[in-house]
């Protein structure tokens, strides 16, 4: 009996702790969501084409709009790099 009562405790146990890692889990990805929503954008309206795209691409800031980005320190407007 005290051997059943165990595994039927472990089990418990197992699934408890399953629960908070999907609960856990599921609370980063909305706090991660919320957070790509921000209020300040760069403006691009002044971009050609070409800059645009390499903006989305890779994420980098053209020289000369250096001054309305959000950070202007050394590789910070990088997203990836190849």
């Amino acid at each position: 009996m005290l051997k059943n009562n165990m595994k039927i405790k472990k089990k418990t146990l197992m699934w408890v702790v399953i629960g908070v890692l999907f609960l856990a889990v599921l609370f980063s990805m909305f706090k991660i969501g919320a957070g790509k929503s921000s209020t300040e954008q760069i403006d691009t309206t002044s971009w050609t084409e070409n800059e645009k795209m390499n903006y989305e691409m890779h994420g980098v800031i053209p020289a000369r709009a250096q001054g309305n980005a959000l950070s202007t320190s050394t590789g910070a407007n990088m997203v990836g790099g190849c």
